[in-house]
């Protein structure tokens, strides 16, 4: 099934939110970055809630990029996603030991850690990005995307991942909302949201049971009726290309590149967001020096 997004608002226009399918998006990523099940669940979270964010840009060409250090044993994760909603990522520690809250929980605050900062860079085609970090709160994600949106643009906001991982280690299913107040929202109608979020419970729950995005959203968001207004196809996507690889090999410089030409051996270069390797012979490295 193809993975998507939904995006709607509720009849008072006070409460607009997106939720995402992201089961194929993050199975792809985790087959690609060769993650353990708490890597993958930590992975596929960002991946997730990075998708509904870039979506939320609607600007041409432009991206978004959320980067976790939180000192845990998963090292780093960055997410890029396009103003679609496809996206790509990476982690510096994949194979990371398996620890559970409890039997059949993995623990995402204990693989992602707390010691560090969520930073979201925003490419809006401006002369300069948009960079917002705050410090993290749990680790596990969606908590501390809420924390970023009160903090860093001071929207009210709730944020919903989850992804379950089978016991072969596979993807069973994956996805999120975003539920975001507007100005001037009533006390009525923030208690409702507050309500909705209780009573729908866990985001793995309602996919596991085959709930749909509109179906989640309707679940949260159904005392207040919600208007869909688009639903969008999402997938892990790299842009990855030769020509983007050779830019990368001429910013290493004569010298090393001189170096990797004299070693007389093929030069493979793997894409860090995907398995795409591109490899460049001694003599494809001298046409490089070349046009230098």
């Amino acid at each position: 099934m193809q993975d998507y997004l939904a995006r709607g608002m509720t009849l008072d226009g006070f409460v607009k939110a997106v939720a995402i399918r992201s089961t194929e998006t993050v199975r792809r990523g985790a087959q690609i970055q060769k993650t353990t099940p708490n890597a993958t669940a930590a992975f596929g979270r960002a991946l997730t809630a990075a998708s509904m964010m870039g979506n939320m840009q609607k600007v041409e060409n432009g991206s978004m990029t959320m980067q976790i250090k939180g000192g845990g044993p998963i090292g780093s994760i960055v997410c890029v996603s396009d103003p679609m909603g496809n996206v790509r990522g990476y982690v510096t520690e994949p194979n990371v030991p398996l620890v559970e809250m409890y039997p059949g929980k993995l623990d995402v605050g204990a693989t992602v850690g707390t010691d560090g900062t969520l930073t979201i860079i925003r490419d809006l085609q401006m002369k300069e990005p948009y960079v917002g970090s705050v410090p993290l709160v749990s680790g596990e994600i969606g908590d501390d995307v809420t924390c970023y949106f009160a903090q860093s643009e001071q929207t009210p906001t709730a944020c919903a991942l989850g992804v379950l991982v089978n016991t072969d280690l596979s993807v069973k299913v994956s996805g999120g909302y975003l539920i975001q107040l507007l100005p001037g929202a009533p006390d009525e109608t923030i208690a409702k949201v507050e309500e909705g979020i209780k009573r729908a419970g866990a985001v793995t729950a309602m996919l596991e049971q085959g709930m749909t995005p509109e179906d989640i959203l309707g679940a949260v968001l159904g005392d207040l009726g919600v208007v869909f207004m688009e639903t969008t196809p999402v997938e892990y996507c790299c842009y990855c290309s030769r020509q983007r690889v050779t830019a990368a090999l001429i910013s290493l410089g004569k010298k090393e590149l001189a170096e990797i030409m004299e070693e007389g051996k093929t030069f493979p270069v793997e894409c860090q967001f995907c398995d795409t390797v591109y490899e460049f012979t001694p003599e494809d490295v001298e046409n490089i020096l070349k046009s230098l």
